[in-house]
């Protein structure tokens, strides 16, 4: 993998701006080579002008939190027609921003990429939120709401609707199997974390369609986008192995070996047999090679 794209993407990651756009374009280089990541940009910015004109159209005076919010979900989830991709959820399509632009389906948290995008262009502000198993996304309150000062919890997925608390101890409970919802999982999620878990998506589409080759790269942004997250280390190692890429996959596994027991991450006892008993094979493979 071009080694400028990854310096690139971590450093579109890293900048103070929030937008998450602009990195996860860059990662879509991963499946499109020639894609031009400014004509996507462009096109959000026209959404995002249209979805303002239809809220400044919408109501006279400056119209309340909750209505923008309804004016721009009818916009984005009515007029453009997007959705969730049920039918095609495990497609890779579904998590680079280009393809759910263009094809307007995708899965949670693609879709609330695009949503917050348009929607800051038309000046609402929107924020993901890292729900276990379920990407959301938050309207908070803004300054002068005095009398409306709960975020308003939105579900990308199903058309933009705003849910209670109810409504999301009953997803919890759907797709992880708990029943206690804490405050916490409501909270902002930040740029590095909500590209962190879209490139965690891709990798495993990529792995469960076999093709190791995507799955490695994309784990090459993971590594250098969060280079704490030492399982990712492993896969990138072990996604080496399967390439025959026998000396990084080896420099990888011993790494993950060394680091996790250093940095107080050590492996449980059977991964870390498993790696082990691999970077063995590796070692005697490379032997017999020289």
């Amino acid at each position: 993998m071009d080694h400028r794209l990854v310096d690139e993407f971590v450093r579109s990651a890293s900048s103070s701006d929030d937008s998450v756009a602009p990195p996860a374009l860059l990662a879509a280089l991963v499946a499109y080579p020639t894609l031009d990541p400014d004509r996507w940009l462009a096109t959000l910015d026209a959404l995002g002008e249209t979805a303002r004109q239809h809220v400044e159209l919408g109501v006279g005076g400056r119209p309340s939190r909750r209505m923008r919010l309804r004016i721009v979900s009818e916009f984005f989830f009515g007029q453009l027609g997007f959705a969730g991709n049920r039918e095609q959820y495990e497609d890779p399509r579904n998590s680079f921003l280009n393809d759910v632009i263009e094809r307007r389906t995708g899965i949670p948290i693609t879709l609330a990429v695009v949503f917050i995008e348009v929607a800051r262009r038309a000046g609402l502000a929107m924020e993901g939120v890292n729900f276990p198993g379920h990407f959301l996304m938050r309207c908070p309150p803004e300054p002068d709401e005095r009398s409306d000062s709960e975020p308003l919890i939105v579900d990308p997925f199903h058309g933009g609707a705003v849910l209670s608390d109810a409504d999301c101890a009953r997803l919890l409970r759907t797709h992880v199997g708990v029943d206690v919802l804490h405050p916490s999982m409501l909270q902002r999620a930040g740029k590095r974390a909500i590209l962190l878990r879209m490139l965690l998506n891709l990798k495993r589409a990529y792995v469960r369609l076999r093709a190791f080759r995507m799955a490695h790269d994309v784990s090459e942004l993971v590594v250098a986008l969060d280079p704490s997250v030492l399982v990712e280390l492993r896969d990138r190692g072990l996604l080496a192995s399967h390439l025959q890429e026998y000396g990084s996959a080896l420099r990888d596994l011993e790494a993950f070996l060394r680091l996790s027991g250093s940095q107080g991450q050590d492996a449980g006892q059977d991964d870390f047999k498993e790696v082990w008993d691999h970077v063995k094979a590796l070692r005697r493979r490379l032997a017999s090679l020289n």
